[in-house]
């Protein structure tokens, strides 16, 4: 398939994120761009670039990243392969966490680590304002009402458009909309992890995105279901790509964020956008891994 044609396929289904920033749903994952596990910088940095720019060639328009990756080399990447940015780019970023080594991440709610957090990204990304920042984990040690609290401040300082939350529960969510307008979540959520089910319908019901990482389960769902394999041989398609394909038909509030460090991976997760999953194969996904 073109370019042309993938860039129409997608664009054809879009959300306004905020109310006011329209993305494409199947947007892009900016952990993969770092060596491994979110930790040091590519092997191949040139490639990297590429994929990034590729992604935004295909009709992506939602980039998602962390100060964490790497940590900064996500912000890093992105910022060397796009800018000047295309007007239509909704780019989103994390502060909160602090990487201690490959997958070792440590939460710091505290107001001045957000602050310094929000200030490495805007410069990293050569930006005055992140499109959507999110808080990407609550501190047990700071309450959450604090650490929001520190973006609200900042989004009144100009320095953040629309505030999201990550990795937070319902109670937490409610929360944190007590003193801040959130537009979006960004748990993890797969076909074989549903613990936030009810974080999905209601970010349907409020009309919040919904980000859902390890859209994939980081791979495990190729092997999982001999049900999975035979929906995927019906259209031609990967487990991978029925799997995104879930996801955008799960609800038209979802926007899936696979990442990637290949271009042939990346054109294979796009594919995913045109495939139409019949009621029945939806309900048999549906119905997976739920006992």
């Amino acid at each position: 398939m073109s370019v042309n044609a993938f860039v129409k396929t997608i664009a054809s289904d879009n959300f306004a994120l905020g109310g006011d920033m329209l993305v494409r749903r199947l947007g892009f994952g900016g952990v993969q761009l770092c060596r491994k596990d979110g930790w040091g910088a590519p092997t191949d940095r040139k490639n990297a670039i590429a994929v990034v720019r590729q992604a935004i060639d295909l009709g992506v328009n939602l980039i998602d990243t962390a100060d964490s990756y790497g940590p900064g080399v996500s912000e890093e990447v992105i910022a060397e392969a796009l800018y000047p940015y295309p007007n239509d780019l909704v780019l989103a970023t994390k502060g909160g966490l602090v990487i201690q080594g490959p997958r070792h991440w440590i939460r710091n709610g505290k107001p001045s680590h957000l602050r310094q957090a929000l200030e490495g990204s805007l410069q990293r990304l050569r930006l005055d304002r992140i499109d959507l920042y999110q808080l990407h984990g609550v501190d047990t040690n700071v309450p959450i009402e604090e650490s929001v609290g520190t973006l609200v401040h900042m989004q009144v300082e100009g320095k953040i458009r629309h505030i999201g939350l990550s990795n937070v529960n319902i109670k937490q969510l409610r929360r944190a909309q007590s003193i801040a307008r959130i537009v979006s979540v960004q748990n993890e959520y797969n076909l074989s992890e549903r613990t936030s089910e009810g974080m999905v319908n209601l970010c349907q019901a409020e009309g919040l995105g919904f980000i859902p990482w390890f859209p994939l389960g980081e791979g495990v769902l190729a092997q999982s279901s001999d049900k999975i394999k035979h929906i995927a041989l019906t259209h031609k398609a990967t487990s991978a790509q029925i799997a995104l394909a879930w996801l955008l038909q799960r609800s038209p509030t979802v926007l899936p964020i696979p990442g990637t460090s290949s271009i042939a991976h990346l054109e294979e997760n796009i594919r995913a956008s045109y495939i139409h999953l019949t009621k029945e194969e939806f309900e048999i996904l549906n119905n997976l891994f739920t006992t």
